[in-house]
């Protein structure tokens, strides 16, 4: 007989199943666990007098993820024999488990308050690694010897087994944190636990940090001096509702053990005024020097600090630093509207990755790549891989250089638009969809080829004014009224002309009077409506394309009209939800075909979402299930166009 437990799931990475692979082999039960189409099988021994402890110990330590949703078990008549194996092909930079947590603040461990605390399921493993296959040999840890007690846990079942960078106090990284006039060390519990609360009372006293975490560089600093490009990071875990206004699946998502950026309400009246907004991006402490401060931090009393993103250059009042190479990758940016869920951005937790659909294409974007293996797709950084050998190369048209002879330059949309049908196995299935990323295009797929129906067109801001007047008797008036009653909207709009690579959206934010001209500006904006409905905003075409200049004169009638920012800031995404609908129901309905995609960054934002969500409640769309839909899916797709 055996026991059989399921765990649906959208994820296809091998973390979760790895980290109850390794609970199982401490009670030494034979079983298999599989991760088969959205869901993971976990099959024992029924009779097992353990059976029970071992579950019992799952539900307790498996961490929560985002990617998992229901369970059911049941027994059939199989008979389990043997034990399966960890599969630890690749890395990943994941937050910590709950049992690494619990180890960095037991005062017995020999990683009490030690920040490189991980284990093999878990951690900034990734960050770490400089080559494949993935061994110590080929990681920055390789000139740190293991002491017996590491060593003897790696060739042991458990959480370290396989752990390629496993370390402690004894054998560890010794961390240096330098201010102006002095310089203080940490290699053992005692002086990491004082070099933490020296940090965190630095920070309270309003100083920055510049710190070399697990997964590359940040800058901490108090929540007072946070503006549009800060995170805010949540310390306190029972605090989080007094600031934020979330729903369930948001605050799960923020402690699951992928940690990722979150776009949520904020309920802080203080952090509404200092940001002027009502939303912002947030997270919780994920690796071990992040986990460590923060904890320091929240015995002051703080609930939340900020942080950015940054390299060794920028500057600060003090560093935390240690002489180990660290890659950094771009952090995970979720997106979450009550049931729908998908990756915004990023390269965490979606690369390295194994796609097991086979492909003889070498797929090159700006720093990843995916590499044909004898069960399907490595997709990783580029500069672990020496040499391959391929019959063809598509390479991303922002990507310069030559790769082979027979070299093939896509399109970054075209490459999107395929790693939706790549991930949903639509390959024999007609679709069309958008692509969304500062300028819409619409493509198709005839089951072949993917091809640009509607194709993008890029926004000139040169001859822009001489655009608008011409658009209709009278719009010339526009301007003049335009410069006459809102010069600094006027001048600053003028002065874009200077620049290179102006988007629609930097314009549309400037002519609002925007801070952040941006199209983050304009979602922070449009989050502040609260009414029930907007106004129209001209998305008509033309010559087939979407008209940029009479996107931009309809604002500026409103502006002059005196019709609040925020209201226009909501109505422009009602409308292009609208105007995406029209186009590819028109489209859907003259191709026949079977299939609608949405993919590129802009779909990520509540307004422009929720009205695609209605208007295409009947023929919902497919996206990106384990890549993100911006541009870091392009590798996916590359390898099958």
């Amino acid at each position: 007989m055996a026991f059989i437990f399921e765990i649906s799931t959208s994820s296809t990475q091998q973390y979760i199943p790895n980290y109850i692979i390794s609970i199982i082999r401490e009670f030494a039960i034979p079983a298999r666990v599989t991760q088969e189409e959205q869901k993971i099988v976990c099959a024992f021994t029924s009779e097992h007098e353990k059976l029970q402890e071992c579950l019992e110990a799952i539900a307790q330590r498996l961490p929560a993820s985002f990617f998992l949703k229901s369970t059911q078990s049941y027994t059939t008549e199989e008979n389990i024999e043997g034990f399966t194996e960890i599969n630890n092909r690749y890395p990943l930079n994941l937050g910590l488990c709950p049992s690494c947590q619990k180890e960095m603040f037991d005062v017995s461990s020999r990683r009490y308050y030690y920040p490189f605390s991980s284990c093999s399921c878990c951690g900034g493993n990734h960050s770490f690694l400089t080559a494949y296959p993935y061994t110590r040999e080929n990681t920055s840890f390789k000139f740190i010897v293991p002491c017996s007690s590491c060593e003897s846990e790696v060739k042991n079942v458990g959480l370290k087994e396989q752990h390629q960078i496993n370390s402690c106090h004894e054998c560890g990284i010794p961390v240096r944190l330098v201010n102006k006039t002095t310089e203080r060390y940490a290699n053992d519990a005692g002086s990491f636990r004082t070099m933490f609360e020296v940090a965190a009372k630095a920070l309270l006293d309003e100083k920055k940090i510049l710190i070399k975490t697990t997964f590359g560089y940040r800058l901490f600093f108090h929540s007072k001096f946070m503006d549009v490009d800060s995170i805010l990071m949540l310390i306190n875990a029972k605090k989080i509702t007094d600031n934020l206004s979330l729903i369930p699946e948001e605050f799960n998502a923020l402690l699951s053990i992928e940690r990722p950026i979150l776009h949520v309400t904020l309920k802080n009246e203080v952090l509404k005024k200092q940001l002027n907004a009502n939303t912002h991006y947030v997270k919780y402490p994920d690796e071990g020097f992040t986990i460590l401060l923060a904890s320091e931090l929240q015995k002051l009393g703080l609930e939340y600090m900020a942080y950015k993103d940054v390299d060794v250059t920028c500057d600060a009042d003090m560093l935390m630093d240690y002489d180990l190479e660290v890659q950094a990758q771009k952090d995970l940016r979720l997106f979450l509207n009550k049931e729908d869920i998908f990756l915004a951005e990023g390269e965490r937790i979606a690369f390295p990755s194994l796609f097991k659909q086979k492909s003889e294409i070498l797929s090159i974007t700006e720093n990843l790549v995916g590499i044909s293996q004898d069960s399907g797709i490595l997709f990783d950084d580029m500069e672990y891989f020496e040499s391959v050998q391929s019959e063809r190369v598509n390479v991303l048209e922002a990507v310069h250089g030559n790769y082979h002879s027979k070299q093939q330059i896509i399109p970054e949309e075209e490459a999107s638009f395929m790693s939706v049908i790549a991930e949903h196995a639509l390959f024999d299935t007609r679709c069309v969809g958008a692509y969304f990323d500062e300028v819409p295009s619409f493509l198709y797929y005839d089951t072949k080829n993917v091809l640009r129906i509607v194709p993008p067109k890029k926004f000139e801001v040169d001859n822009l004014f001489t655009e608008i007047e011409n658009l209709r008797e009278g719009s010339d008036r526009l301007i003049s009224n335009f410069q006459k009653m809102m010069p600094e909207a006027y001048e600053r709009l003028k002065a874009l002309q200077e620049k290179e690579d102006v988007t629609l959206f930097e314009a549309t934010a400037v002519v609002l009077g925007l801070k952040d001209e941006s199209m983050r500006g304009l979602v922070t904006e449009a989050m502040k409506f609260v009414g029930k409905g907007g106004i129209q905003i001209d998305t008509h075409v033309k010559d087939n394309r979407f008209d940029n200049a009479a996107f931009l004169a309809s604002i500026i009638s409103y502006q002059l009209a005196d019709v609040s920012t925020t209201i226009l800031s909501y109505s422009i995404f009602e409308s292009l939800g609208d105007y995406f609908n029209d186009i590819l129901q028109e489209l859907k309905g003259k191709t026949k075909a079977q299939e609608i995609i949405l993919c590129g960054a802009h779909f990520a934002n509540q307004s422009l979402f929720s009205r695609m969500q209605r208007n295409l409640r009947m023929t919902p769309p497919r996206m990106n299930k384990n890549y993100p839909i911006s541009k870091e899916s392009c590798v996916v797709g590359g390898a099958f166009l």
